[in-house]
């Protein structure tokens, strides 16, 4: 009965707001009409209130709608406390950095609709109302640095790649109906926010080419490419101002972009601009300055701030108003203002017999991407897969075979299997699997040393398995705090258990790339996987038992000591950083991953048209897997004038390819992705002259290359 009751409570809500006859309700009129009938009808009060992030206007029956976090899943669990002690199970994909490694644009956007459901379904359903239809993500940060705390929300350190995935996710997350968005993506934290430690008050300084070429591009391709109309001001300051009154946020984002909807600050930024950033001498000048630059939504409590803005001239009623319109352009596009009936997802959660996060489809939707993002970082004399015909006991060691860790961010999954789970259910009766949490020589050797296959999981734990800014590890990071190092402590026993027994596959699940160079030159074959996904033991089963042939690849240059790194605060990354500068000889390089059959590149072929050229080649499976291939896309500049990157991705496909069979990838370069930003006539230039187009497996394993000439100047 209760459920009936708040199901006829909210109905009803929005059936009287739709019936009021306001004229900001009528759909008739153009969508800035609307805007301006609705900021005439309202107070100034109710205009700072709806500068907070739930801009609902009762007295008018304007029902506004509110933040989730939403990096890998809606996040309305632990161990972040997004449930407010009251978590409700929902599904949960790999980390942002795994699903980067699918290569997939496909996979992302299916994500973002798994994910855009489920977050109306929990704001409409009857059982719930909870929640809310603006979703923190994805974050278009670039990970240019392996120790920021933070790896594990970003795609990779490419801006291109960053900028694609970017892209493909929000288009999941808002929906494809012409009118009408699922969930409003709001993109995380413009701009250049990729340290911890010193987040609150320190600036990340590079040249206007870095801004224009690498730190932007994901933000702009988001918007431009993906849809979205929303993003969250990073804490950081960028080239000496702080990001939430950057002058950026207008001249760029806005007035380039088109950038017309939500930008908010994060949370607890308005009071770090005085007591960290001391850019301010109150919060009076902080939050009217941050109106004046187009922040229309605070995390913070403004209302004082920007009532006092207002009485002493700062800001006026009508700067309030500039920025509000861009807030309630979202609350329109997700149908806040218009009667249910006409929009197709006001309908979702009022009908189901059962939750999404129960049904087959978005349990198949998470097993395909945790597959998708295995990687297989090394594969000695055929090491994998097993074949269970040949062994009767495995011995898995480590805590991390029987659990799935979740991130800060995460949601609580409606149910998690473990390796230790995975690898029973897929080997059945046939393989005795044995697990021991913490290996102990003196009492755990001999069960190692009879094993037919022994299988360390290791790295690390996502939160840290401690508090706020804490960590128990050197190698651990999370957010507000960086990583001292990258050496994997867990390495101490695997060579242990390596002396015992070398019939060894490694499995390292781990938010960020390792050093792991002494198990890369003694164990025979080791995996990546990412933490978090509910199945992360049913595919890690699949790969490790040949069902499926792993094709992840690596978004990010897994270095062989920190010494290859430049500072972490250096953000010029032309001092070594990424693929694109990097300056020593990697463990594993951006774009690597192996896969359980072989592939043979050829038939290259470059057309070029107007606005791009079409790379055309056929890949031939000759080895004895299904599997699928991630072709990868470079372009060189051999005759540039300016410094330009040792080689930048500029296209990529996944592709499923069966065993003996050949298929042809056609895969477009982007004229406009080419450009460079030329700062003294401040705008992209094109370089007449030849490009070199290299075509292959990763950044360091090219097959085919040809050279091709760009005849415009200008696109």
């Amino acid at each position: 009965m209760r459920k009936l009751i708040l199901f006829f409570v909210t109905y009803t809500f929005i059936l009287q707001a739709s019936a009021q006859k306001y004229d900001f309700q009528d759909q008739t009129q153009t969508t800035e009409q609307r805007i301006t009938s609705l900021l005439s009808s309202m107070t100034l009060e109710e205009k700072i209130h709806c500068l907070g992030t739930n801009p609902t206007v009762s007295r008018l029956n304007v029902r506004g709608t509110d933040h989730i976090e939403g990096l890998h899943g809606v996040a309305m669990g632990e161990p972040g406390n997004w449930g407010k002690d009251n978590p409700i199970p929902t599904t949960t994909f790999p980390q942002a950095i795994g699903m980067a490694q699918t290569w997939d644009t496909l996979l992302l956007k299916k994500m973002g609709e798994v994910e855009g459901y489920e977050a109306r379904y929990l704001l409409q359903s009857p059982e719930f109302q909870r929640g809310g239809l603006v979703v923190r993500a994805p974050n278009a940060d670039i990970g240019r640095d392996i120790r920021w705390g933070r790896n594990e929300e970003c795609y990779g350190e490419d801006a291109f790649f960053n900028g694609k995935m970017t892209a493909s996710m929000i288009r999941g997350l808002q929906g494809d109906h012409p009118k009408y968005w699922q969930t409003a993506a709001l993109m995380k934290h413009f701009l250049a926010n990729s340290n911890e430690d010193t987040r609150t008050f320190s600036s990340s300084d590079f040249d206007e080419r870095l801004l224009r070429e690498y730190y932007a591009l994901p933000f702009e391709m988001g918007i431009k490419e993906g849809g979205s109309r929303a993003f969250m001001a990073a804490y950081n300051k960028v080239n000496q101002v702080p990001m939430m009154v950057s002058p950026l946020l207008k001249s760029l984002a806005i007035e380039e972009w088109g950038q017309d909807g939500i930008i908010c600050t994060d949370g607890g930024a308005l009071k770090l601009l005085i007591s960290d950033h001391k850019y301010f001498s109150d919060v009076t000048y902080g939050a009217s300055s941050g109106v004046k630059r187009g922040i229309n939504q605070f995390l913070d409590d403004h209302k004082e701030a920007i009532a006092k803005g207002i009485e002493k001239g700062i800001i006026t009623e009508q700067d309030i108003d500039e920025v509000l319109r861009g807030v309630f352009r979202v609350m329109i596009k997700l149908g806040m203002l218009d009667n249910p009936d006409d929009n197709p997802y006001a309908k979702i959660g009022l009908n189901e017999k059962q939750h999404p996060w129960e049904t087959n489809e978005h349990m198949q939707a998470v097993l395909e991407a945790t597959k998708a993002s295995i990687v297989l970082l090394k594969n000695e004399n055929n090491t994998l897969p097993i074949n269970k015909k040949n062994i009767s006991k495995i011995v898995l060691v480590g805590p991390i075979a029987n659990e799935v860790r979740l991130d800060w961010y995460s949601g609580t999954p409606p149910y998690s299997v473990t390796i230790l789970e995975g690898l029973k259910k897929f080997a059945g009766k046939q393989v005795e699997i044995e697990w021991i949490e913490n290996f102990d020589r003196k009492s755990d050797s001999l069960k190692v040393a009879q094993a037919d296959i022994v299988i360390p999981c290791v790295g690390n734990h996502p939160t840290g398995e401690a508090g706020w800014a804490k960590v128990t590890r050197d190698s651990y990071g999370k957010e507000a705090v960086d990583r001292k190092s990258i050496i994997l402590e867990d390495e101490a026993w695997v060579k242990d258990l390596y002396e015992l027994n070398p019939r060894m596959v490694m499995v390292l699940v781990s938010s960020f790339p390792y050093a792991i160079n002494w198990s890369n030159q003694n164990v025979p074959a080791i995996l990546h996987m990412t933490h978090n996904s509910q199945e992360m033991g049913n595919a890690l089963a699949e790969v490790v038992f040949g069902a499926y042939s792993p094709a992840g690849k690596l978004v990010q240059t897994w270095p062989m000591s920190e010494q290859d790194l430049p500072e972490l605060m250096d953000y010029n990354i032309r001092n070594g950083s990424t693929y694109q500068y990097f300056k020593g000889n990697p463990l594993y390089a951006f774009g690597y991953g192996l896969s359980y059959t072989e592939f043979k590149y050829d038939d290259l072929k470059i057309t070029p048209s107007d606005d791009h050229c079409l790379v055309s080649l056929t890949v031939e499976n000759i080895g004895a897997f299904d599997s699928d291939e991630v072709v990868e896309v470079y372009v060189r500049y051999p005759q540039s004038e300016v410094e330009r990157p040792n080689k930048s991705l500029m296209g990529f496909a996944r592709k499923t390819i069966k065993k003996g069979k050949k298929v042809t990838v056609e895969i477009p370069v982007s004229y406009k992705y080419l450009r460079y930003w030329n700062t003294a006539e401040q705008t992209f230039e094109l370089e007449k002259g030849p490009i070199q187009i290299l075509v292959g497996a990763s950044s360091d394993d090219i097959r085919l290359k040809e050279t091709t000439n760009i005849a415009t100047s200008n696109l």
